[in-house]
This record gives C-alpha cells, structure tokens and sequence, in this order.
C-alpha cells in the first residue's frame, strides 16, 4: 500500500523504544538502587541525591552527644596499700609541669610557680601547690611514681608510654597507688608542633626513604607517627634519627642537609621555616585535635584528697576565663616568663601556641562517646601506633582504669560550667573541591567502603546464607569502622579542608557513558560525607567532595583490580588553601 511504512521500520521503532526504555531501567538501577537514602540500611525505597547536606551543621556542640553511662569509681582499679607519696609540707601540693604555653592558667591561679597562695577546697580545707619545673617526661615520671610530685603532667598519647612502667604484661597494675588519675584536659597544642621538610617534600607520602629527626617517646613521635599512617606510609618506611629533645631535633635538621624532614615545636619550628630551601609541612594549628595536654594525679593522692583534685579543676578552669583579658595575659606570661627564665614577651608570644579547653571543651573531650579526637580514640590510637612500632609490649589497658570523669560531670551541674561553650571550633565557608585541591596538600588517606555494585547506599544489606539460613546483613560489615577512621581524622585535622574523592571500577568500560560513572563516584564521596556529617555533627563545609569515576585507579600496574578500585580517598588540605 502506497506509504506504508515498510517493516523494518517498525522493527527499528520498537528497537529504539526497547533500548531507551533499557536505558532508563539501567540508568535507575545505578542512581537509584532498593535501599534507604545514602547513610541508612534496608527498606524498599530509591535512594536519591541528598538536597540538604550542606545543612546539617549543629552550631550547639561538635558531635552527636551520647555519653558514657558507666561511672568512673566502678571502673578505676582499687588502691591498695598504704599511700606511698611524699608528705605534703605545709600542706602543699607538688604540681609538675614542663616549659609549654598551656600551662598559664595554673602558673596565673597560683600567682607563679612557688607556694605562696592559699587555695581551698569545696568543703573550705586549705592548701597551696608549688609548681615544679620538670621538663624530661622520663626524670617527671620516674618523680611522680616514686611519689615525690603528687601530680604529673602528659599530654594524652605519652601516658600509654608511662604504663609500661607501671603494669605488668598483662595490663594489671603492679602498684596501685601511682596509677594515673586523669581529671583535666588544659589544652590542645594549637600551633606549638609541627614538621619542617625540605623544599622538595611535597605530602607525606614523599617522606618514603628519607630521614626524619626527631625526640622519640614525645609528642614529635606521637604527631610524627600520626601523620605517616595517616598518610599511607609505613613508619618503618622512614629513616628516624631520634634526638633527647625536639630542641636538639631542630639543630639537626639545621645543620645536616640529608635529613629530609624534622618534628620539633616552637619557636624553632618557625624559625627552620624561613630557612630558604625549607617549608612548613603541617602544624598542631591544622591538626588541631592531635595532641591533648593533660594533668594527672597519683592514685592513693587522689583517694586521700578528692577535694584538693576538684578545687584544682575549678582553678584552672576559672583562670582559662581570667586569660581571655589581656592585662591579665600579660600578667601570665611575666608569671611564666620568670618560672620558665624565658623574656617576657617570648612567654606571651608563647600563649598562642596552646588553647586552653574549658569545661565545655573537656565535656566533649571525657564523656561524650561519639567525639571524633575524645580521651578513647586518642588513648586507643596511641597504643596502635606504639605498639605497631613495638614500644609498647604490654597488653592495652582500658582507657576507662585512668579517665576520671567525675569532676568534669559534678562541675557541669552548675550553670557557670555548663553555660560555657565550645570554643574550638573552626568556621568553614563553603568551597568546591576544585579551589582546595592545590600544591599545597598535607596527606591522602586511602580507604576502602566495598559499595554493592551500581550503589551508593553506605549500609545495603543484602541476603547471604549462613548455616543454610538466608541471612539479611550488610554488603561491607565494616563500613562504620571505616567511617569512624574518617571521622577521627576529621577530628584531628580540626583545622584543615577535607576533599573526599570518590572511585569506581572499570568493569564496565566503554558500554556506558563515563558521565554517569562520574556522578555514580560522585554520589558515593557525598555519602561518606554525608554519614560523617549525620553522626558526628562534623562542619559539612569542611568536607568537599569530587567523582572521579574509574580515571584514576588505585594501582596504574594493575587497572582492573576491581575491588581495590572501589574506593574512597581522603585528602587533607590547609584552610588557608580554600581562601
């Protein structure tokens, strides 16, 4: 019949429609697979793009607040025996400290470092405390366990160094009465520590095969060690010159042209900077939330005056409020400055090297469970790299037979305390990936989230048989460990950008269109970032995130490792970067 469409046109027409209606089913299998919006597990709805990521910040608290439930009396070992310290003379407490900014508020309340001011305790007893200079953490430890100062100073991650001392194999205490008590958090180094590298050092990564000097069993090891894992680089991959002070590191690093990398703090650390041929490679002033100064009492010293520990807490915290006047730093850094035998102004150019943490801060620091740099994730991460580097031989003890939380809660019933606020926290404004990403990045952190292929749904739960039942559990068991290690690198990484990327495998190459491979990878870096804000209230402008579908994988000798190719990739980045 004249104009009739012959048959293959109408089989041509039924192909096209078959085809596009393919397409879409596919396309929808990829971008909108059974399962709950990206973060969740189960159910039977499509996931979608979150619209609201980049509103999810909480302008109340850092996290998520769960708080531990147990109470500390039930978990510290019980002191036995009679106390061993030495008698306080005069009613005095022996309060060691070493030469750091973060020391001010006690060195202000006390009026200097000698006994001279008459302090009391809630129920009206009177005391007075002596500072005493001890700046060898080994000299300080070996005092307090014989019972010469009846508090010891720390920053958090040496105090898992000190128990090999004090325990046995096993983890039990072999006296008692010097386990720690640690009731404060007085600051976070902000600036005071840092590496300096050479010109030719550009991330972490290249620190592989080179040689680093620094103080070993310090905080410069403890950052130092940080920051290679964080990075990708096992610690043995570098070439460690230890030094007894980060003084003498600084020197070395000064003086010997081969050595590629020096962890010390300042102001030598910004002196090496202008150093031409050197950089700055990161500082406590991005990796704000690493190392945390603590102070400590002596366990039979503790048992025997609860209240002198609590009036301590009060005073420090009390002077962390007094130092926000600048008479009143300034009166500091003169109090420190003769207790140190530094200048004046060199002490009051020290005070922005440390931030002292209120109560609130200490809040988050000591009772809530779900803070990414808390006491527990500081304390379980030093033992991790301690022993990694076989340090520490003794089995782990809990962080909960040291942590004393009591005073922190007692004190957050009363509305002077509890009234206080954050103070720490480091206002992002929004930035792409693209403006992050430079020269200038500190690490990447690979880790890998198995997604269920076409998937960007962090908790899909599939069905497995086991024992010949048909089981619902999750495709990657593992994926809140992982999200957790991201997290705490946040966390520490307080101050800095974090670009999330995110990859594919590249099973499918060249039968679908790498635009959509890129939005499926970009999908999955918005999930993680997502998850991270969701749980732990984490600033959604710190994070940016980028597809980069299977362009880039994870080994170039070995393109089609599918698995190791489904990946997520951390970056950290300076703030100033994104400016």
């Amino acid at each position: 019949m004249a104009g009739q469409p012959k048959a293959p046109f109408y089989v041509a027409v039924v192909l096209v429609v078959v085809g596009l209606i393919a397409f879409a089913v596919w396309r929808s299998d990829i971008f909108a697979p059974a399962g709950k919006p990206a973060g969740g597990g189960g159910g039977g709805e499509p996931i979608t793009l979150p619209q609201a990521v980049e509103n999810v910040a909480d302008s109340e608290g850092v996290t998520t607040v769960k708080e531990y439930t147990f109470k500390p009396a039930e978990r510290l070992p019980a002191v036995k025996g009679t106390s061993a310290y030495r008698p306080m003379e005069d009613n005095t407490v022996r309060f060691a400290l070493n030469v750091w900014a973060g020391w001010a508020p006690i060195i202000f309340a006390n009026n200097g470092m000698k006994a001279g001011k008459v302090w009391k305790t809630p129920d009206g007893q009177e005391f007075k405390v002596e500072l005493v200079l001890m700046d060898e953490p080994v000299s300080m430890r070996d005092a307090y366990a014989a019972g010469e100062v009846h508090i010891g100073w720390a920053t958090l991650d040496m105090v898992p160094l000190f128990m090999e001392g004090f325990v046995d194999a096993s983890g039990k205490p072999r006296d008692s009465r010097i386990m720690p008590r640690i009731y404060q958090q007085v600051d976070w180094s902000n600036g005071g520590d840092g590496i300096v590298v050479r010109e030719s050092i550009k991330t972490v990564a290249d620190l592989r095969g080179k040689k680093m000097v620094l103080a070993q069993n310090s905080p410069s090891h403890y950052f130092a060690l940080n920051m290679l894992v964080a990075g990708g680089v096992q610690p043995s991959e570098v070439e460690m010159i230890f030094t007894v002070d980060a003084f003498q590191a600084a020197a070395a690093f000064n003086r010997q042209r081969d050595i590629a990398a020096a962890v010390s703090w300042a102001p030598d650390i910004y002196n090496l900077e202008k150093v031409k041929g050197n950089r700055m490679l990161v500082t406590t002033q991005t990796a704000n939330k690493l190392i945390a100064d603590v102070w400590f009492a002596r366990a039979d010293f503790a048992k025997d005056h609860p209240g002198i520990c609590e009036a301590l807490v009060r005073g420090i915290f009390d002077a962390m409020e007094d130092l926000k006047e600048e008479a009143n730093r300034k009166k500091a850094a003169e109090l420190m400055a003769a207790g140190y035998n530094i200048p004046p102004s060199e002490a009051l150019g020290m005070l922005g090297d440390a931030h002292s943490t209120n109560w609130a801060e200490n809040y988050q620091f000591f009772l809530n469970q779900n803070n990414p740099a808390n006491f527990e994730r500081i304390w379980s991460n030093a033992y991790y790299l301690y022993k990694r580097i076989g340090v520490i031989t003794h089995q782990q003890v809990p962080f909960d037979q040291v942590m004393d939380f009591s005073i922190i809660e007692k004190l957050g019933k009363e509305q002077k305390y509890a009234s206080q606020k954050d103070e720490y926290r480091v206002q992002f404004a929004p930035a792409a990936a693209s403006t992050i990403q430079g020269e200038s990045e500190i690490l990447t952190n690979t880790v890998f989230i198995h997604f269920f292929p076409n998937s960007w749904d962090l908790h899909r739960k599939v069905t497995r048989q086991r024992d010949g039942k048909d089981v619902e559990e999750l495709y990657d068991p593992n994926v809140d460990f992982v999200l957790e290690e991201i997290a705490k690198l946040a966390g520490q990484f307080g101050a800095a950008r974090i670009v999330i990327e995110g990859h594919t495998d590249s099973s499918m190459k060249g039968q679908v269109p790498t635009s959509l491979v890129k939005e499926l990878s970009n999908n999955r870096a918005n999930a993680v970032k997502q998850a991270l804000v969701e749980k732990y209230k984490l600033d959604p402008n710190q994070f940016a995130v980028v597809g980069m579908g299977w362009d880039r994988p994870a080994d170039p000798n070995d393109p089609l490792n599918h698995a190791k190719n489904r990946r997520v990739e951390v970056k950290v980045y300076p703030a100033e970067q994104a400016s």
